[in-house]
């Protein structure tokens, strides 16, 4: 059996300061009408920086598209001083499978969207052990949102696998979404070594009394709110057979909304990379505040959350407050205001150890970069 051997880093505190740097990809043509956001970032085999962003079309209907960046030793290719732009490539899942499409008959005989559909919201991770790409997405079909699975050797063709399969005894919610692979096997709660990818099970706490939606969520436990939690996935059934990767053997709560910021709830953002302190992540947290008329305004900002190397459902770090929060214009008015959700990151050691870029969507209308600076005090 292979074994996985603990790297993580004992620290005792963490600063954190961002510099944004403006938007990098927004709206253009048809395909993208309703916005561009929350893109996944990766690098392929021949180290170009690639974008797989979530374009949105008139209805609601999300595709996933490519964009790439030439990079040329570990650091974006410069043309006449500036950085090389993003190219588009293509497409790389449009909805087509069954749990991709929420459509109707109508009583004209022609079919209509229920509500939007599609692809939506990816992360990619590249797993040496199993020399390929592997991308979680949320599918918007028939039944809700749910985890789905592709797999690429290039980073660029990529082959549906299937949805996540979670056992329903576990008695988590159905609708699932906020996926991501961890890049190297771990240790599971049971002690198997595993994959593992976080996700957000949407249990919608009931209403209480005459308490609404909102009050009824921050009146209940923590626990009970949307949460994040890792799932477990049997490492020799996944390398023998790839379709394996979707059957979920474990899953454990690995962070409640906090009390202080994302306490309404909160999710996964940027798949995990590897630091010497452990696994790093950029979360986002869901805030309400009362807007009058018992309506409320919702923030969604980004902290960092740090795992163990060997047991990442052990937490080592939370941010006690907004590393980012919605500030600029573009991330305060969109097609969803006061957004800013972080769901790419890239290092950038040419820069620093713990310099990372960030690739975030703006108010669901655009993908901005910011600049992130860690700093451990040890």
């Amino acid at each position: 059996m292979q074994q996985i051997q603990n790297s993580s880093t004992a620290f005792t505190g963490v600063t954190t300061s961002i510099e944004r740097l403006g938007v990098v990809a927004s709206p253009q043509g048809r395909f993208q009408a309703e916005g561009v956001l929350n893109p996944a970032i990766y690098h392929d085999r021949d180290g170009n920086l690639v974008m797989m962003m979530r374009s949105v079309s008139h209805g609601n209907v999300s595709r996933l598209e490519m964009l790439r960046q030439p990079w040329s030793e570990g650091k974006p290719l410069i043309i006449d001083g500036q950085e090389a732009p993003f190219e588009r490539v293509g497409f790389a899942f449009v909805p087509q499978a069954r749990y991709e499409r929420r459509r109707r008959l109508s009583s004209t005989g022609s079919f209509e969207l229920i509500g939007g559909e599609g692809c939506e919201d990816p992360r990619v991770t590249f797993i040496p052990i199993l020399d390929c790409y592997l991308v979680c997405y949320t599918a918007f079909g028939p039944e809700g949102p749910r985890i789905a699975v592709g797999s690429s050797k290039d980073g660029y063709k990529w082959h549906r696998l299937g949805l996540l399969n979670i056992p329903e005894q576990f008695g988590l919610a159905k609708d699932d979404k906020d996926a991501a692979f961890f890049p190297e096997p771990v240790v599971s709660p049971k002690g198997e070594i595993s994959l593992a990818l976080f996700h957000r099970p949407m249990y919608n706490v009931p209403l209480e009394g005459d308490m609404d939606s909102v009050q009824s969520t921050l009146h209940a436990d923590p626990s009970l709110r949307q949460c994040i939690r890792i799932a477990y996935i049997p490492l020799a059934p996944a390398v023998r057979n790839l379709r394996s990767v979707l059957n979920v053997s474990e899953s454990q709560l690995v962070l409640e909304p906090g009390s202080d910021w994302g306490v309404f709830k909160v999710g996964g953002g940027t798949a995990p990379l590897a630091i010497k302190q452990g696994w790093l992540e950029i979360f986002h947290g869901v805030d309400q505040f009362p807007a009058g008329n018992g309506k409320y305004r919702s923030r969604y900002a980004g902290g960092i959350i740090i795992h163990d190397k060997l047991t990442p459902h052990k937490v080592l770090y939370v941010s006690p407050e907004p590393m980012m929060k919605p500030e600029t214009k573009d991330e305060l008015e969109g097609i969803v205001n006061n957004v800013v959700f972080p769901t790419g990151i890239v290092h950038r050691p040419d820069l620093g150890e713990y310099v990372y870029d960030i690739y975030y969507g703006m108010a669901d209308r655009l993908i901005g970069r910011a600049r992130l600076t860690i700093t451990f005090q040890d």
